[in-house]
C-alpha cells in the first residue's frame, strides 16, 4: 500500500499519491468504473478534480455514491469573480452528487491581475469562504502552473490562510535555480504553517512539440516504468509532499506501482543522467 501522511492541518492522513481525476475528463463511464478500483488496491484515499476537467466530476459521481466516506475529495473553481465562482462551486457538488467536498481550490491562480480579482472582496475567495461557512466545503486551497507560481503561492499565503497549495515539482524543473529557490522558500513556509503541499508534473518529459500526442496529458510524459520510478521516488523523497497522478488512465498503474515501491529518494546524479539522456525539459519558460 502507498504510505499516508498528514494532509496539512486538515486532520486527514492522505495517501502520498493523490488521484488526479483529470484522467477521467475524456473517458467513458465504463472506463472510469474499471480504473477506479485501482485506488483501493494501492491505498489511495484522496481524489483531486476540477470543474474544468471535462466530464471528470460526472464520472466520479457513481463511485462517490458508494464510496464517498473513503476519500478526501477536492475540486477546483477557475472563476475569478464572486458570483461565477459561487455558482461553479455549487454546480460541482451537484455534478458529483455530494453534499460536501473536503477542499475547494482556486484553480491556476498565476496572473497578478487575476490574483487581485480572485482575492478581492468581490472575488472567488469570498465565494469559497462563504461555501465553507455554509458547510459545503471544509478547506480552501490554491493551485497554479509555471515558473512564477511558487513565489505567487507565498504571496497568496500572506493574504489568506490557505489550507493547501499545488504547483509543479520535479527534479528537472528544479534545475531552474530561481524556481528551486522559490520552491525551497515555499516549502519552508508551508511546513511552518502546516499547509498541505501537492505537486504536479512529476513525470513530465517536456512539451509534445511536433509529436502526435499518445496520451491524454498535455505534455509528453515519461512512460517506461524505470523512468517513472526515478521521477516518482524523487518527488516522494521530499518529506510530507504529495504527488498528484498524471491525467492519463494508462499511466495511472505505473505511477501507483512506483509509489508503492518507494523506499528512498534517488540521488540527484541519477536524475541528472535521466534528464540528459532523454533531454527532459521543464515545460515552462
Amino acid at each position: 500500500m502507498i504510505a499516508k501522511a498528514p494532509f496539512g492541518a486538515t486532520g486527514h492522513d492522505s495517501s502520498r499519491v493523490i488521484f488526479g481525476a483529470a484522467a477521467l475528463g475524456e473517458v467513458t463511464q465504463r472506463e472510469a468504473d474499471e480504473a477506479l478500483p485501482l485506488l483501493f488496491e494501492h491505498g489511495v484515499n484522496h481524489i483531486d478534480t476540477a470543474a474544468s476537467y471535462g466530464d471528470a466530476e460526472l464520472r466520479l459521481a457513481p463511485w462517490l455514491r458508494e464510496h464517498r466516506g473513503d476519500f478526501f475529495l477536492a475540486t477546483k473553481t477557475g472563476e475569478r469573480a464572486y458570483a461565477p465562482a459561487r455558482e461553479e462551486i455549487r454546480r460541482s457538488l451537484e455534478r458529483m452528487g455530494v453534499d460536501q467536498i473536503d477542499l475547494i481550490q482556486l484553480h491556476c491562480l498565476v496572473h497578478p491581475d487575476e490574483w487581485e480579482l480572485a482575492l478581492s472582496d468581490g472575488g472567488a475567495l469570498r465565494a469559497a469562504v462563504e461555501a465553507r461557512d455554509e458547510g459545503l466545503v471544509r478547506f480552501i486551497g490554491v493551485t497554479g502552473h509555471g515558473l512564477t507560481i511558487a513565489a505567487m503561492h507565498r504571496r497568496s499565503l500572506e493574504r489568506f490562510a490557505f489550507d493547501s497549495v499545488l504547483f509543479p515539482y520535479s527534479h528537472v524543473i528544479t534545475r531552474d535555480a530561481a524556481y528551486a529557490e522559490d520552491v525551497r522558500r515555499l516549502l519552508a513556509t508551508c511546513r511552518e504553517r502546516s499547509v498541505a503541499v501537492q505537486t504536479i508534473k512529476s513525470i513530465s518529459r517536456g512539451p509534445w512539440g511536433s509529436k502526435e500526442p499518445s496520451t491524454t496529458t498535455w505534455y509528453e510524459p515519461l512512460v517506461e516504468q524505470e523512468h517513472i520510478d526515478l521521477a516518482v521516488h524523487w518527488v516522494l523523497g521530499e518529506p510530507g509532499v504529495f504527488l498528484n497522478s498524471a491525467s492519463d488512465l494508462g499511466l495511472l498503474p505505473r505511477v501507483l506501482d512506483a509509489a508503492e515501491r518507494y523506499e528512498a529518494r534517488p540521488g540527484d546524479d541519477e536524475l541528472a543522467r535521466l534528464a540528459d539522456d532523454l533531454r527532459l525539459s521543464t515545460l515552462f519558460s
